[in-house]
């Protein structure tokens, strides 16, 4: 079947920007500076978590691969965009479009996944202080982090399979601006039910489990923490926590906008506002959200600031 897709469409024609025909010098000058805040944005991320001992934790460990997974995430989408838009040929060929798709839901999976480990990170320092050592270490950081890889990976192997099975008829413009599930199954001719109880069900499993697991975890390190009778220790937990759930609360509302809904009985302009939410504008809003409600990142960023200054204003040794 992958065969026969290949011969009835080469290509796809993306519609999402047919509204504004006459703004796409804007719409490539937005995109692009999109691109460069996230990839920017989340290696600032990275360099301070390296360059910073005080970093050098569980919980900015697991930060540094949510930085290479948002990077990663935008370079699936965002240059391909630009370059069209840059060409003025909204196009992309069968095989990319399978390509961006198995990656772009690889890395949004994996997100997923690395974010219920963030939160039983915060379980375990602040509900489990004593054993914290033992119970998040290099050996069980490492492993969970593969495991949040290999879960989206393997998540996307499956949606992608069913969607090579997708006849597709000649039809081959898709209402978005990159390869997704929802437009592809929209512009398919043949019945798409198996591919959409394949969303709905992963969905429940690879959405909703690790979003409850973040939400029971929660309930513990609430409860934790409304029992520290010092106003600074309960100030300081709150910090630790305030980034992650905000980081959390976009996540899964973007995601569920963009993938739980039917693949019929949705505008163009939604379906193209909700899937930009998710791809794209979170990415760029984590290392932002991460730099300026972290107290602790916003001290290395300082530092590193700082010693830039010193070392310009150091006279040159001759």
């Amino acid at each position: 079947m992958g065969i026969r897709n290949q011969t009835q469409v080469v290509e796809f024609v993306f519609l999402g920007f047919s509204g504004i025909p006459n703004g796409h010098v804007y719409l490539f000058l937005a995109f692009l500076a999109i691109y460069l805040v996230t990839v920017l944005g989340n290696l600032m991320i990275l360099i301070l978590i390296q360059l910073d001992s005080s970093l050098h934790s569980p919980m900015y460990y697991f930060l540094s691969h949510l930085s290479c997974l948002d990077i990663f995430t935008s370079s699936v989408t965002v240059p391909k965009i630009v370059v069209n838009l840059l060409q003025q040929q909204q196009t992309i060929s069968y095989n990319e479009c399978m390509a961006q798709m198995f990656f772009l839901i690889s890395f949004m999976g994996a997100e997923g996944g690395l974010l219920a480990i963030m939160a039983y990170d915060r379980y375990a320092a602040i509900c489990k202080p004593l054993h914290y050592s033992h119970l998040i270490n290099t050996k069980v950081c490492t492993i969970l982090a593969v495991a949040t890889w290999i879960w989206g990976f393997l998540d996307s192997a499956l949606h992608t399979a069913l969607s090579t099975r997708l006849d597709f008829c000649g039809v081959n413009q898709l209402h978005h601006i990159f390869c997704d599930l929802p437009p592809l199954m929209k512009v398919a001719c043949n019945n798409a039910y198996i591919n959409e109880l394949a969303l709905h069900i992963s969905g429940i499993f690879v959405g909703g489990g690790p979003f409850l697991f973040i939400i029971f975890s929660y309930v513990f390190i609430l409860s934790s923490i409304l029992n520290i009778r010092s106003t600074t220790g309960k100030s300081k937990a709150f910090s630790t926590c305030a980034s992650h759930l905000t980081v959390v609360f976009i996540y899964y509302g973007n995601a569920l906008l963009n993938y739980q809904r039917p693949s019929t009985g949705y505008s163009l302009a939604t379906g193209t506002l909700a899937s930009t939410m998710y791809c794209i504008i979170t990415p760029m809003l984590n290392p932002i959200i991460y730099s300026l409600r972290n107290k602790e990142v916003n001290g290395a960023l300082k530092k590193v600031v700082e010693s830039w200054r010193k070392c310009q204003h150091s006279p040159s040794i001759k």
